[in-house]
């Protein structure tokens, strides 16, 4: 199998001005932007390393002068504190916004609003749909629906019955993942989904929602999750519960891989893991800084995400606790691998 492979698709925005303003000192490279961060929710593992990737990316821009400011603002999961959280920056006279969006639909006036204030936006991730925002979006398409059909055709040889653990409830990631996983398990007839849940991308919360449905199906073969710290809570469920352990797919944290390695060394333990890179905060950071100061990026960017399988899980199995496998995307790494600047 191949070795991890990690990327973004990344996308950014400029300077703040009113429609009177002078907009060749948009590319001013000297410019101290100030620069926010609004990020829907903040109750998992992903969510929690993608702020502290963004945070450390622009301390060190602020300490190296490049930055005025920058704020971060989490919110719970919903529409309304978000809306509330970007009309506040609006009025705070920030220069753009980093938008990781609570629905790719609902956030799209307020987001209009920031556009035609001057204030450029990105909506990475979880993305929003506004036509005026820059969209940074992994391929998870590609990345989720293929681990689904390897854990279908390759794990369970077309057979079986599989629960799907859904991520985010309304938020686009988890709607596009769910898609994918079910065209991938269409082509596999002899295979039924007995069941489907929200684990909200949260170890806690998935762990109590597969132990609340295990009593009511009877046979479980695989379960196909959606990362961002569900993995090991889905574990735990099925171990308190006594049952027999089905193939879980694993989301990337390195408890899941810890335990995973342990399953190796009693036996063997087939199963696939594999995740989008939270350290997009940074990169997202950094591009959105670069643009400011004058650099072009298209519009829509989608990059792969991250995948472990038996072949190199040695890599990564001793990771501390409470961590997602992820690159640290860098200044430099950015303007090399993601930025064309204007001549």
């Amino acid at each position: 199998m191949k070795s991890i492979c990690f990327a973004l698709f990344v996308l950014c925005f400029g300077s703040v001005y009113s429609s009177k303003a002078d907009n060749t000192q948009n590319s001013l490279p000297n410019k101290k932007w100030k620069i926010a961060l609004s990020n829907s929710y903040y109750g998992n593992i992903w969510r929690r390393q993608m702020v502290d990737a963004f945070k450390d990316a622009a301390e060190k821009a602020k300490a190296d002068g490049l930055i005025s400011e920058y704020i971060i603002e989490n919110g719970d999961g919903t529409v309304n504190q978000q809306n509330s959280q970007l009309s506040s920056l609006i009025l705070q006279g920030v220069d753009a916004i980093a938008i990781n969006a609570a629905s790719p639909t609902a956030l799209n006036g307020v987001i209009d609003k920031a556009c035609a204030a001057g204030i450029k936006v990105v909506a990475f991730d979880s993305i929003a749909t506004a036509d005026c925002a820059y969209k940074l979006d992994f391929d998870m398409v590609g990345l989720f629906g293929k681990m689904a059909d390897y854990i279908a055709g390759n794990l369970l040889n077309g057979k079986g019955d599989v629960l799907l653990v859904r991520g985010v409830k309304g938020s686009a990631p988890d709607q596009i993942i769910s898609d994918a996983q079910k065209d991938a398990l269409k082509k596999y007839p002899d295979i039924k989904i007995v069941g489907e849940i929200y684990g909200q991308a949260t170890t806690s919360v998935a762990q109590a929602a597969v132990a609340n449905i295990l009593p009511t199906i009877p046979h479980i073969d695989a379960v196909i999750a959606q990362g961002g710290g569900d993995d090991i809570g889905i574990v735990q469920a099925f171990e308190q519960s006594g049952r027999k352990l089905p193939i879980i797919q694993g989301g990337g944290t390195s408890n899941f891989l810890r335990w995973w390695s342990e399953q190796i060394n009693k036996g063997d333990y087939r199963t696939i893991s594999g995740n989008t890179a939270p350290g997009i905060g940074a990169a997202a950071f950094w591009l959105t800084l670069d643009v400011l100061n004058g650099a072009e990026v298209p519009k829509v960017l989608k990059m792969p995400g991250a995948s472990v399988t038996a072949d190199n899980l040695k890599d990564y199995s001793n990771l501390p606790p409470g961590q997602i496998v992820s690159p640290v995307y860098t200044k430099d790494w950015v303007e090399e691998n993601l930025v064309s600047k204007k001549k």
